[in-house]
């Protein structure tokens, strides 16, 4: 089904082909629009290859609205899995939840309870029942409560936006890649013209989608609009085991982790997260990650560290997305969020209807770019 328009762009050119970059791109293509993804690396090799690729709305509580439109992308995600098949790249496995800090466990109870009111499905088990049911090879405490959402997952994303940019390059999109932009050329009515790119060339295009991920800032900057970023930095390691022993994505004590494939897993924590700026060592960081990976997961004393990167996250400054039009520049649309993973699809899904039908759908309302002022 094709999406009205009002007035169809001739040509799209999508910056970035990360996770929301791909989605939005993806979608153009599919309804006919004609559109050029530029990249100055690879797609899906920038912070989504190096972020904790949790799909959910467990913890995105804040506001309602929010929580709502990750419900969405989650829905968006079992859609798209039934469009282009799920491959590698989609884990709908369920996540699991559980802490060794009192007021931390009374929080996330709270939590859950206030998620289970709103229809979002969570089980509580004891640490020996997620050890005989879901996970034998976890080290835990029998009678610790442990958070089971069923409906959550975990996605490769360098995996599925290898997939989506592929399928629109061969249904006629174009794909620049190792080459940045440089500049965006605006008419006389200040609407969107031109790109111009670090290889030399330029493109006549009369829409851009800034999805420039932690650059997105300066891309901004390029049709003289402001649009303040949080500096929030993450460290991701990568570790090799003969065979994972885990099934899901987790929350443990002092350590994220999940399967990465059928011989590596990801390791995140917030709190190491925050000794990034002490100028600690990345190998040391990636050491104190694996140490407390080992605690929960004896079995990975064997594995060994591949590879670690210290990855800016993409947040706006009130740490809600920017997605939509700037009414000011005529063509030009933005697509940033943290929980970029989650909400590719239904971003990319909600904005391509947007661009090409000048429609702006409410689930967005709460996430407009004009709420940052010049």
């Amino acid at each position: 089904m094709r999406i009205a328009s009002v007035k169809r762009p001739e040509r799209v050119a999508v910056i970035g082909a990360g996770i929301l970059g791909a989605s939005v791109g993806w979608n153009l293509t599919r309804h006919g629009a004609k559109v050029v993804f530029i990249d100055a690396g690879q797609p899906g090799e920038g912070v989504t290859n190096w972020s904790f690729s949790w799909v959910n709305a467990s913890n995105k509580t804040v506001r309602k609205s929010y929580f709502d439109l990750n419900v969405a992308g989650m829905a968006a995600y079992r859609e798209l899995a039934r469009t282009i098949g799920p491959d590698s790249w989609w884990h709908p496995s369920g996540h699991l939840r559980w802490t060794d800090d009192p007021a931390a466990e009374a929080k996330f109870l709270e939590t859950a309870e206030l998620l289970a009111s709103w229809d979002y499905r969570v089980e509580v088990y004891t640490g020996a029942e997620v050890r005989r049911r879901l996970e034998p090879a976890l080290t835990m405490p029998g009678e610790v409560p442990v958070l089971f959402y069923a409906d959550e997952a975990w996605v490769h994303g360098r995996h599925l936006v290898g997939r989506l940019v592929g399928q629109a390059v061969a249904s006629g999109a174009e794909h620049r890649s190792g080459t940045a932009v440089r500049d965006i050329g605006a008419g006389s009515d200040g609407s969107i013209r031109a790109v111009a790119l670090s290889d030399g060339s330029r493109l006549d295009v009369d829409t851009v989608v800034n999805a420039a991920g932690p650059n997105a800032s300066h891309i901004a900057e390029l049709i003289a609009r402001h649009l303040p970023m949080r500096r929030e930095p993450g460290v991701i390691t990568r570790i090799s085991c003969a065979q994972v022993p885990i099934h899901r994505a987790m929350h443990a004590p002092h350590i994220e982790l999940r399967p990465d494939g059928d011989a590596s897993m990801v390791l995140h924590s917030r709190e190491i997260d925050a000794l990034i700026d002490t100028g600690e060592d990345p190998a040391e960081l990636a050491r104190l990650l694996h140490e407390s990976a080992r605690h929960v997961v004896p079995e990975l004393g064997n594995s060994r560290i591949v590879e670690t990167r210290v990855a800016n996250r993409p947040i706006p400054a009130d740490g809600f997305p920017s997605v939509g039009a700037v009414p000011s520049v005529p063509g030009y649309y933005e697509a940033v969020t943290h929980s970029g993973i989650t909400l590719g699809p239904v971003i990319g899904r909600l904005l391509a209807s947007e661009i090409l039908s000048g429609k702006r759908d409410e689930m967005l309302a709460d996430f407009r770019p004009e709420r940052f002022l010049p």
